[in-house]
């Protein structure tokens, strides 16, 4: 190549000095394999790949026997040559576009040799048979834009001599992006969009059907490189791993293959492979037939082969093809291959158009005889060869009778590119000539010699073309010059008789504009049969189903690994998840850890029989406690209602009274006011009680001290006292009960926490350590009374209700101790009825111990309740 750019930069300064070098001064018989139209402005066309040398294998009893040369027209690219002859038939018809203008085109073979590409390239710039660089002589062909090639290194070879002449280049391979920048090649124009679109379709595809395990063949060059590079990344990002990498040689590499029997048995080996079953094609059309020769080689009576079960997935380069002996091989190894494919579209007319081709409708095509040939596997007469009749080309025979791996009818998107490319060029040529302001100059006219338009200037024009074609697709260019749209994907349905059909399946398009740039449609896709028309799975292991887990293999890439049960209070509700997860808070896992099921909102309610209970406990005691307070009052001129201050007693049932009915703020759905008044409630008139049971062992062993000759305690018994401690204490416990209710107060709540089933509406105590300080209070002022009660224990029994109260204060502090390590170790509503129970218990004990022996006397022993009996002393 350095050759070539020196030759073509040196060869000016050497033409001024040699008068010998003269041009050619008439056109010499067209060559072989060169078809050419001429007109008014041409299109040129370079690297077609019609031809091509494929380097068969020999299949005799010695496999180390060397591959020999079998060369062989790929009649299907024959297509891509009729489409771009179809778009320029209808443009030169079509009388508002590029009216007055005729339309030409030459299209030259690349033989896949960069030597053949750079001397065809050449050739089609500079002459018409034979070429001298940078001049022009005689007849000109008036190029103004190349299409092609398909290949990857054909149009970057014709890219480089372009790119010095700032020629458009219309390319109608899919390349990257990246490698295009990479050669600084300002005049190339990509027909197909970005493959990165088709990378991003692969992952789509992948995730779409959860293979993550898959095997790699892709073409030895630099785009395989970069394939492997884009994608691994990819890969890697979306849980994907790669079982296997194969790279298989180019064509021009083949020569060179020192041992092909052993690359044969590597791709044979990981066919074999029965844990992958979905394998990714990268490369060329011929990359896909050297796999083929592959397979064929090592089982040429497909004995192994039919147990191989794959999913073939095919980039948009390749595509099936039947050509020389490989016209014998069927393709039911891949069978229900998805392709990505150039997008296309039914072009009318096009159909019909290729009835038309007989070997005699043009002189000027210099690949018809050899597509005709070798389509139908016939020869034309020739003098010096005899033929036998079967061999002999008629003419007659037609297009649609060829199977698809030698020709198809339907436009295939190849075809449909370079007719875009066609189309996108007139437009851009007849937006320039709407621009000029002098009169139409771009007919070639012998006569006037107008001047002529600079391909060149076709680029700003061709860069901002957006039109739609006749299929009512539009047509435009973005802004690093590459296609607008996407690709379509295709399943391969075969047959046995070597045919086969595609059939559209999905499509690709990230710039979609409905938002869908995936579609896939799998009840249309026909898999392989050995599979049973059920989704194939692409990975390394089983499924860990819903309930489990991944557990990662030591020594083995991420996709492989084992299942493990999710750990307790998590789930997995999917297949193949990294990890399990936690319910939200008001869910719970069910038994087999795969869902979550709704928490059930529990509060101790007057419904359930627990509830009812306590509720009619705490009724009927209230019910008691009214009756003994209308029995005290109703005898409240007796001695012995007298003789226990009746003030101090009404207060005391009062308080028992207000206790019992305090218990059912803890009952029903706790709310905002309830859960305020339920602990600050209970606090103060327990401790009203309590200040009352106080109040009374204090008088009591006062009264006796005061009893005495010359005491000075009598002035301290009397009603002030009892009501300085009974409002003393009580204020203490008010006070600390309203700096909790100001500072933090108890509130609503939902524990979702302590009970794995359940929801529990419960009354958050804001702050426990206030909860705290007002039990603490209640328990001094209790111990603080039994003290009392205890020291005046062995006072008279007839003047003395210590004893009683001992008791009562000995059974109160004993629930309240018991009450807190019950309380903390129960969740929920059992937590509210240890309360409500220590509560009623307490009020019972007071009651009982205190005002029971007072009712039997009032109620059963009237003749008791006398001064006489109260004075009597104890024998």
């Amino acid at each position: 190549m350095l050759w070539l750019l020196m030759f073509l930069l040196l060869l000016p300064l050497i033409v001024c000095k040699e008068e010998t070098i003269k041009c050619p001064t008439s056109d010499p018989v067209p060559v072989p394999h060169e078809w050419y139209q001429p007109g008014g402005i041409l299109i040129g066309g370079v690297g077609s790949q019609i031809m091509y040398v494929f380097h068969g294998i020999s299949f005799n009893e010695h496999p180390s026997q060397k591959l020999f040369d079998v060369t062989h027209t790929v009649t299907k690219f024959y297509q891509h040559s009729l489409a771009l002859a179809f778009a320029i038939k209808e443009i030169n018809k079509n009388p508002k576009l590029l009216p007055n203008v005729t339309l030409g085109f030459h299209i030259y073979d690349s033989y896949h040799d960069v030597r053949m590409t750079y001397q065809n390239t050449l050739a089609l710039l500079f002459k018409l048979h034979r070429f001298v660089p940078n001049f022009e002589c005689g007849r000109q062909k008036n190029i103004k834009a190349i299409i092609g090639g398909l290949g990857f290194s054909t149009s970057f070879h014709v890219a480089e001599i372009l790119g010095l002449y700032k020629i458009p280049q219309l390319a109608y391979g899919s390349f990257a992006s990246e490698e295009i920048r990479k050669m600084h090649i300002s005049s190339f124009y990509g027909l197909v969009p970005n493959e990165a679109h088709q990378y991003m379709g692969i992952i789509r595809l992948f995730r779409y059907f959860r293979w993550t395990w898959v095997g790699l063949f892709v073409v030895d060059d630099n785009i395989g490189e970069f394939f492997l590079k884009t994608l691994e990344p990819l890969f890697s990002q979306n849980g994907i791993c790669s079982a296997f990498t194969e790279r298989l040689p180019q064509q021009t590499q083949l020569p060179s293959l020192n041992d092909p029997v052993v690359k044969a048995s590597n791709v044979f080996e990981l066919l074999r492979k029965i844990d992958v079953n979905v394998i990714i094609i990268y490369g060329e059309t011929l990359t896909f037939l050297l796999l083929r020769a592959y397979i064929i080689m090592l089982d040429p009576f497909r004995k192994e082969s039919t147990s191989f079960g794959k999913v073939w997935i095919l980039t948009t380069q390749i595509d099936f093809i039947m050509t020389g002996m490989e016209r014998f091989w069927d393709f039911q190894i891949f069978e229900g291959a998805i392709s990505f494919t150039t997008h296309s579209k039914v072009i009318l007319g096009f159909k019909e158009f290729l009835q038309t081709v007989k070997p005699n409708w043009t002189q000027r095509d210099g690949f018809l005889q050899n597509f005709w040939e070798q389509a139908f596997d016939c020869l034309f007469p020739d003098q010096e060869m005899p033929l036998v009749d079967d061999d002999t080309c008629t003419g007659e025979e037609k297009l649609d009778t060829l199977p698809a791996g030698v020709f198809e009818m339907h436009m295939t998107g190849h075809s449909y590119s370079i007719y875009n490319a066609v189309y996108a060029i007139a437009h851009a040529l007849n937006t320039m000539d709407l621009s000029r302001s002098k009169p139409r100059s771009m007919v070639i006219d012998k006569n006037a010699g107008p001047s002529r338009l600079q391909p060149w200037q076709l680029h700003p024009f061709l860069q901002g073309v957006s039109f739609n074609n006749p299929a009512n697709e539009v047509v435009s260019f973005n802004a690093e010059r590459e296609m607008e749209g996407g690709f379509d994907i295709l399943n391969m349905v075969t047959f046995p008789n070597k045919s086969f059909l595609k059939v559209k399946i999905g499509r690709v398009d990230l710039n979609a504009p409905e938002g869908q740039p995936f579609i896939i449609n799998e009840d249309g896709i026909v898999w392989h049969r050995l599979f049973n028309q059920v989704r194939p799975l692409g990975m390394c292991n089983v499924h860990c189903h819903p309930g489990c887990q991944k557990k990662m293999k030591e020594g083995e890439k991420f996709c492989c690994y084992d299942c493990a049960p999710c750990p307790e209070g998590k789930i997995s509700n999917q297949t193949d998840m990294d990890d399990c997860f936690k319910c939200p808070e008001d869910q719970y896992p069910n038994k087999n850890k795969n869902e979550c099921i709704h928490k059930t909102i529990h509060f101790l309610s007057y419904k359930e029989n627990l509830g009812v209970t306590l509720a009619a406990v705490a009724i009927s005691f209230s019910l008691i406690t009214a009756l003994m307070l209308g029995i005290f009052i109703k005898h409240r001129d007796t001695p012995i209602v007298k003789a226990n201050n009746r003030g101090l007693t009404y207060t005391l049932l009062i308080s028992l009274l207000l206790c019992f009915l305090s218990s059912l703020l803890f009952l029903g759905q706790p709310g905002k006011v309830t859960c305020l008044l339920r602990q600050s409630a209970f606090g103060i008139i327990f401790s009203m009680a309590v200040s009352c049971v106080l109040a009374k062992t204090t008088i009591v062993s006062l009264a006796f001290m005061a009893t005495k000759p010359r005491s000075r305690m009598q002035k301290w018994v009397g009603k002030r006292l009892v009501y300085s401690i009974l409002l003393s204490c009580t204020s203490i416990q008010v006070s600390i009960c309203t700096f909790w209710l100001a500072t933090s107060p108890p509130f609503p709540d939902l524990d979702m926490q302590s009970v794995t089933e359940e929801i529990i509406v419960q009354c958050n105590e804001g702050s426990v350590a206030m909860f705290y300080c007002v039990l603490g209070y209640l328990g001094l002022l209790a111990i603080a009374s039994f003290l009392v009660a205890f020291l005046a224990r062995n006072l008279p029994d007839s003047f003395n209700e210590a004893k009683f109260i001992t008791f009562s204060m000995l059974a109160f502090c004993s629930i309240w101790l018991s009450f807190v390590p019950t309380y903390l170790s129960t969740r929920g509503k059992y937590m509210v009825a240890v309360e409500i129970f220590s509560i009623l218990a307490s009020c019972c004990g007071l009651l009982g111990c205190i005002f029971s022996p007072k009712c039997y006397i009032i109620v059963l022993r009237p003749e008791l309740n006398s001064r006489e009996q109260l004075i009597r002393k104890k024998c």
